[in-house]
């Protein structure tokens, strides 16, 4: 059955509320129409593409929250975050992202993604990593969204904090890594 206009750009907002992270090619596919008829759609409603939404979500969620770094230095978009327990980001790979030659995405991206968002996960003023663990699983291909996951494990022997972080595309793990953090009070017990 084929909507209205207005009934599909009242199902569009809809959806978008509901899950504002979907892609305008999800949409496209999920009304039957073309990524263009979304974008006019979004337009007309003034709903913004998905970049400028998680941005303006994550600046208003998050902004006062992260306490080890400005929410703008986290490489990708931050969607979820529980202080000292767990929190997601995501980042688009872009041209500016990948290899001109082969469109493969360089591996520090991913890895300053993992990175920072184990950093921003810490509850506390200073946060630095003093070790990681890393593995690439596969290659990244431009266009492609990296989902970054991090959870806080609890502190080695030597009192670091440990942050696991798995990056997926789609639900394909493509990095893994282990962080130990040092913390302000890390620090303190150092000088002792």
């Amino acid at each position: 059955m084929k909507r209205t206009k207005q009934e599909r750009q009242q199902k569009l907002q809809e959806t978008i509320e509901e899950t504002p992270f979907i892609t305008d090619e999800e949409l496209a596919r999920k009304f039957g129409v073309s990524i263009q008829t979304i974008r006019l759609d979004r337009m007309e409603l003034s709903i913004p593409e998905l970049r400028e939404r998680i941005k303006s979500m994550a600046k208003n969620n998050w902004q006062e929250t992260v306490r080890a770094l400005p929410i703008d230095e986290v490489i990708g978009e931050i969607i979820d975050l529980e202080l000292d327990q767990r929190a997601i980001s995501i980042l688009d790979i872009g041209r500016e992202h990948v290899f001109s030659r082969n469109k493969i995405a360089r591996g520090h991206h991913l890895f300053a993604q993992a990175n920072s968002l184990a950093v921003a996960v810490i509850d506390d003023e200073l946060a630095l990593t003093a070790k990681s663990e890393i593995r690439f699983k596969r290659q990244v291909k431009e266009g492609e969204r990296v989902v970054a996951k991090a959870t806080v494990k609890g502190n080695d022997d030597k009192g670091r904090t440990i942050v696991e972080v798995n990056s997926f595309v789609e639900h394909e793990r493509v990095f893994t890594g282990r962080f130990e953090m040092y913390r302000s009070n890390d620090q303190k017990e150092m000088h002792k």
